[in-house]
């Protein structure tokens, strides 16, 4: 057995989005108009949906907890990476690291669930539709929102508490510019067959299982739109599923993207761009496609905007 150069883990080195002195201000100031943008259109979702009474419906409820969850996801690693570049120090403590991973597996998971039941309650209003309030009661959107909440706390705490346990090389830069699992179990000197077990097991559960389940509601949607005989109702039928799908395709494109460039290439520069997709875009453009392409959302939107003017 060789002899592998362990030590005692002090803090993790989190990669540069750029080593180019010259771009890092230009960078900076693009970031975090990003996550301003971010923090302010889903704060606007959230305050139109809960003002509006024409917006108490399941649709708009897991909407605008999709909202507060982009809120968070974001969160948990622009605010690390723009004080990381401000600083010019991109350590991150033992402690930190996993707490981040912790976070970002949270909120990650909990979007794909989220996409999962906004695609359930698509398939309810367009394939039941004389049965949809009494499908989707208040008791079942709770349900739906709070069990898969409550099974994916576990999960990523379980995933956080199996990174403690390992012990690490001399090599410890991360080349992302936040903290994910897969990219700390790689460092590791230690046995980290249980921990890529667990990781396989939730990927599957967690990605896995929503992804199938937005593909069959899809797949009955399509199928009952089909049968429809008026081309007004079919326009009309796919425009409300519009707005979803643009979400669901952003969110599993960028999620590929990463998942393709670091296995096709061995550049960690790639690899970080496209970690900046998939943690930074979606949750931006969220609020454009769900506002823009929904007249009701407008609607309260215009509303909401008046209204805090007059009061000014």
């Amino acid at each position: 057995m060789e002899p592998r150069n362990e030590t005692r883990v002090s803090d993790f080195l989190l990669m540069e989005v750029t080593k180019d002195p010259e771009r890092k201000p230009l960078l900076f100031s693009l970031f975090l108009s990003m996550y301003l943008v971010t923090i302010l259109g889903n704060l606007l979702i959230i305050l139109a949906v809960s003002s509006d009474p024409h917006l108490h419906t399941p649709m708009y409820f897991f909407i605008s907890n999709l909202s507060i969850n982009d809120i968070c996801l974001s969160t948990t690693t622009v605010p690390k990476m723009l004080v990381n570049m401000q600083t010019q120090n991109q350590h991150i403590s033992y402690s930190g690291c996993p707490t981040q991973i912790y976070f970002v597996l949270v909120f990650a998971s909990l979007e794909s669930s989220l996409l999962a039941v906004m695609a359930y309650d698509r398939y309810v209003a367009i394939c039941h539709p004389l049965r949809y309030t009494v499908i989707m009661n208040p008791r079942l959107c709770g349900l739906l929102l709070l069990l898969p909440m409550l099974i994916i706390t576990v999960d990523a705490l379980l995933h956080s508490l199996m990174v403690l346990r390992l012990s690490f090389c001399t090599n410890l830069e991360i080349p992302l510019f936040f903290c994910e699992v897969v990219q700390i179990i790689q460092l590791a000197c230690s046995d980290t067959l249980i921990n890529n077990i667990l990781i396989y097991l939730a990927t599957g559960v967690f990605r896995g299982i929503p992804l199938c389940g937005i593909i069959f509601s899809y797949t009955q949607i399509v199928s009952s739109v089909l049968r429809m005989s008026s081309a007004e109702g079919k326009y009309k039928t796919f425009s409300t599923c519009g707005s979803h799908l643009s979400v669901v395709s952003l969110f599993y494109g960028t999620g590929f993207g990463v998942y393709i460039s670091s296995a096709l290439t061995h550049s960690s520069r790639n690899t970080t761009v496209a970690s900046v997709m998939y943690t930074v875009v979606p949750q931006m453009m969220n609020p454009f496609i769900y506002s823009l392409r929904n007249r009701d959302m407008k609607g309260a939107l215009r509303k909401l905007i008046s209204r805090t003017i007059s009061l000014l």
